[in-house]
């Protein structure tokens, strides 16, 4: 039935639920359960990522080709549901999910919103009208075997597992990438270290562009440990994890179909009512997300640091200049990049506190915060990723060493002055260096004053690259 709202222009259809009728858009393919939720949930207007939309699509695609495998769809009902899944999973209908974030913590609305949106997808592949459930159901038939409380924690794993590899895992390297490049071209520039901001011993620069390295290599490395236990889906357990209403067969074939279609070793959890009642994989990956996090801070920290200046600070390196710095003080450039990425790094590590959060809120056989969950678990794989390129290829790659400068600062270093302690010992050591400070002399020059070492044995001891 189409209606047209008097003094609109917007012309409606009427659909129904378990509630009874709902006005719905003529153009929107979704139908009455997502339209309550659009007028139940105006919270945030921030809807579930596209990564998370295609996951559904894919769950419904390949739910629909197991159970015409097990016979269970007739065949030309079944290919409707899959064609206009596939349609979801590439993006096609993306307008349609228009669901705020902020809904039911089972995520029923998102799950039922791709079930309308797909059976009424498919009964125009099969001509008939969009809100015809005797020709596709949004429940009996796109929904057969399943349930919210499967269907989204599983989403969060799928959408979380293709973005790591098709977006954070190939940043990452390409960081890593960049940075081992410059360790190599900076290995012969010593500079002088620091700890506290305070100065230290000598380093050389590309040690410290390796241990950055290292940092992007080691959270690589705890992402992939995860991941294991990120490919294991809920899927199958249905409503409360018994696998109530589906066959028995499903949650292992759905698995393996979703790992056929998208090429990563997805299966069957090993106890539904874990993978359904709690979430604290998604905890672990939140997690070591935040661990990559705190080494970008680092990272870009540092960066931060050794650029400033160009005349008050340390100007140890200089950043490409992207943009003016300030709307008052020409010719002022800023590490625009570095803050930017300690700002991905500040918004992860709130989310990992909220996902935190949210994972223990879990009572019995489901977690009631699951939107949450999906929403910041994957932004923040999001911003990492273009966060770690954005530091590769905007500032890291282009970044220039003031050579000169740091190996003249690290000559003039009085804590040069700690490799005499085996020699002199450490308060005598220490006498050399507030001799050196206060007269404002090089450490070689006082030992010699004050006749400590001959100048060979002075001149072994003191050698930078040794030091370093």
């Amino acid at each position: 039935m189409e209606r047209k709202a008097k003094g609109q222009e917007t012309e409606w259809r009427v659909e129904r639920d378990s509630l009874g009728e709902v006005r719905v858009p003529q153009g929107a393919y979704w139908g009455a359960q997502t339209q309550r939720a659009i007028e139940n949930f105006p919270i945030s207007g921030r809807r579930f990522p596209r990564a998370f939309i295609r996951a559904l699509g894919l769950v419904k695609l390949c739910a629909a080709r197991v159970n015409r495998e097990l016979g269970l769809l007739e065949e030309r009902l079944a290919r409707a549901i899959e064609r206009a899944a596939r349609e979801v999973a590439d993006g096609k209908l993306d307008e349609h999910f228009p669901l705020d974030v902020f809904q039911t913590g089972s995520g029923t609305s998102t799950n039922m919103n791709a079930n309308e949106v797909i059976a009424n997808r498919a009964c125009e592949f099969l001509g008939a009208e969009r809100g015809d459930k005797s020709a596709v159901h949004p429940n009996d038939h796109v929904n057969r075997g399943q349930s919210s409380n499967d269907v989204i924690p599983s989403c969060i794993h799928i959408s979380a597992a293709l973005r790591i590899h098709e977006g954070l895992l190939p940043a990452l390297e390409h960081l890593q990438s960049v940075l081992e490049r410059k360790a190599q071209e900076f290995d012969d520039i010593i500079k002088t270290g620091r700890t506290h901001l305070m100065d230290a011993m000598p380093v050389r620069l590309g040690q410290e562009f390796g241990g950055y390295a290292a940092q992007v290599a080691l959270a690589r490395e705890r992402i992939e440990a995860v991941l294991p236990r990120v490919y294991e889906l809920a899927l199958g357990g249905t409503a409360v994890g018994t696998g109530v209403n589906t066959h028995p067969e499903f949650g292992e074939r759905i698995a393996q179909a979703l790992a056929e279609e998208t090429g990563l070793p997805f299966r069957e959890a090993r106890n539904h009512f874990a993978a359904q009642g709690a979430m604290e994989t998604a905890a672990e990956l939140m997690g070591v997300l935040k661990a990559l996090a705190v080494a970008l801070y680092k990272i870009a920290n540092d960066l931060r640091w050794m650029n400033s200046g160009p005349q008050a600070g340390l100007r140890e390196i200089q950043l490409p200049a992207l943009q003016p710095g300030s709307s008052i003080m020409p010719g002022k450039v800023n590490p625009v990049i570095p803050e930017a990425v300690m700002m991905v790094a500040m918004q992860v590590m709130g989310a990992d506190a909220t996902v935190a959060a949210a994972a223990a809120s879990g009572n019995f056989e489901l977690n009631t915060a699951l939107p949450v969950i999906a929403a910041h678990l994957l932004e923040s794989v999001e911003i990492l990723a273009n966060g770690s390129r954005v530091l590769a290829d905007k500032c890291v790659a282009g970044l220039v060493a003031h050579r000169e400068r740091m190996e003249q600062i690290a000559q003039r270093n009085a804590i040069l002055a700690t490799a005499l302690a085996p020699h002199l010992g450490y308060d005598q050591a220490a006498e050399v260096v507030k001799r050196a400070m206060a007269e404002e002399k090089t450490v070689r020059e006082v030992v010699l004053e004050m006749g400590l070492l001959p100048e060979e044995q002075l001149d072994e001891i003191l050698d930078l690259r040794k030091l370093t």
